[in-house]
């Protein structure tokens, strides 16, 4: 059973100008060193009535932006409204005090709700067996290309394929994995209607290409057409396919990656099955992989035969790729979220997410254009480049200025000036349609007036440029020397 560690508040003490921070029960004391004009004593409220003091904490913590106060159409990143039934089971004492070196007699609820979630996700992707132990959608990346290294290392091929191909409009991550994973990421060009290049593809796919990595529908919110063909062909030279899970959002219950053709996926908890996302984790990229894959993945697994177990019985496997087994409180947030939705639901969440986007898409297309097929699903991308527009910089500032989260801007980099916008399913009419209103008056706007937004922030428009070259920070870490 789980042992709970009960501690007091810690004790704070001032002892000539230096804070030595004590824990209870213990006496080992920790030092910090407060720089002078950092010191705080009082609150400074002075002697003020409680609801004075209760509205000005409230307005300030009204400034904050967040899933719960308006949405985030942000591309690419899927940022859709977390349910609070995801928060409250996943604080219920049972899973809130677990230990992850706790005996797994004790742990079989825990158990029993990761093996679910696994085969949940084995029937959306259509993948034979699933990993949950990747903190991150870009560690899910790594596990699954250490994967193909070492697939292709067992078949004694490793030194002929050496290259991983990534399309133009891959997301940064895709080669940077790639290159961690001792592959040279080879990239190819797209169409201008945003589909991938046959022509190059065909041409760099060879006996050399140890996978091919993509994301469909890919990052202009585009469906790829042409995925069984491509697969068809790289499976023909010997490569795997690589599903990037990013955009299952736009596809989910209607198709998977094992219908198109894919040997691995990686999954975005955080994006498509509702668990917090940003603010730097905690994140959950899960990988699947087809029968021929399965002894590779990561140890442990998770079996059961009458009871669970945290086997280590995977003949090749990569090894270990996290400390224990996953973000825990994120997995019991996307169990909740899929148990929530059931089959029907998350496939209500996909067509809302298609018919949002391409609600948003046919009104701001009237004023920016937006490339590639007129068919977008989850999401599309704009360009302003048009010298009689405005920047998507100057755009997204004045959106902030307005007290509208501005979407993704400046990727993909193969559309100049781009707006990736990206309401999911959670945003409402209202909202999307201040949003669209909101983008639509920078076009009556002076082009000086919205280079100096925003203007009503605490903070102003900064020089982004001047900012990098000269950095100059308000706080100087001090020395260990200059500390004793």
């Amino acid at each position: 059973m789980y042992h709970q560690a009960v501690f007091d508040e810690p004790l704070i003490m001032e002892l000539k100008g230096r804070r030595t921070l004590k824990l209870p029960h213990e006496d080992e004391k920790f030092d910090f060193n407060i720089p002078t004009g950092m010191e705080r004593n009082q609150i400074g409220i002075g002697d003020r009535e409680e609801f004075t003091v209760v509205r000005h904490f409230v307005k300030l913590s009204e400034m904050n932006f967040g899933a719960d106060t308006d949405f985030y159409p942000l591309g690419s990143c899927t940022m859709k409204y977390n349910p609070k039934i995801n928060d409250e089971i996943s604080s219920l004492p049972g899973f809130k005090y677990l230990h992850p070196l706790q005996d797994e007699n004790d742990i079989q609820g825990a158990l029993k709700l990761m093996y679910e979630l696994s085969e949940s996700l084995k029937k959306i992707t259509g993948m034979d067996a699933i990993t949950l132990q990747p903190l991150a959608g870009a560690q899910g990346e790594f596990t699954g290309l250490s994967i193909v290294r070492a697939y292709f290392e067992d078949k004694g091929e490793l030194e002929q394929r050496r290259e991983v191909v990534v399309p133009d409009s891959a997301h940064g991550s895709n080669p940077a994995s790639a290159a961690m994973a001792g592959f040279e990421p080879i990239e190819i060009p797209s169409y201008p209607d945003g589909t991938v290049n046959m022509e190059k593809f065909k041409e760099a796919v060879t006996e050399k290409t140890a996978a091919f990595m993509i994301t469909n529908p890919n990052t202009l919110g585009i469906f790829e057409d042409k995925i069984v063909e491509m697969a068809e062909y790289a499976h023909s030279k010997g490569a795997l396919l690589y599903y990037d899970g990013a955009n299952l959002n736009g596809i989910m219950t209607k198709t998977n990656p094992a219908k198109m053709g894919f040997d691995i996926v990686h999954l975005n908890l955080h994006k498509t099955f509702s668990t917090p996302h940003g603010g730097g984790g905690p994140g959950s990229g899960p990988v699947g992989v087809v029968e021929k894959l399965k002894d590779y993945l990561p140890v442990p697994i998770i079996t059961y035969d009458g009871k669970y177990h945290l086997s280590y019985n995977v003949p090749k496997t990569i090894g270990k790729v996290a400390s224990f087994y996953g973000n825990f409180g994120v997995l019991v947030r996307a169990w909740t979220y899929i148990k929530m939705m059931g089959e029907e639901g998350l496939r209500d969440a996909c067509e809302r997410a298609v018919l949002n986007s391409n609600y948003m898409k046919r009104k701001i297309e009237q004023f920016i254009p937006v490339p590639g097929k007129p068919l977008k699903k989850h999401e599309f991308v704009a360009s302003s480049h048009d010298g009689n527009l405005p920047k998507a910089g100057d755009i997204a500032k004045h959106l902030i200025n307005k007290g509208v989260h501005a979407p993704t801007i400046y990727f993909p980099l193969i559309v100049p000036e781009a707006l990736m916008i990206e309401p999911t399913e959670s945003a409402t009419k209202r909202e999307m349609d201040k949003f669209i209103e909101t983008v639509k008056e920078t076009l009556t706007m002076k082009h000086e007036d919205l280079e100096r937004e925003p203007t009503n922030l605490k903070i102003t428009r900064i020089d982004d440029v001047d900012a990098s070259r000269n950095p100059r920070p308000t706080y100087r870490i001090q020395k260990m020397s200059e500390k004793i």
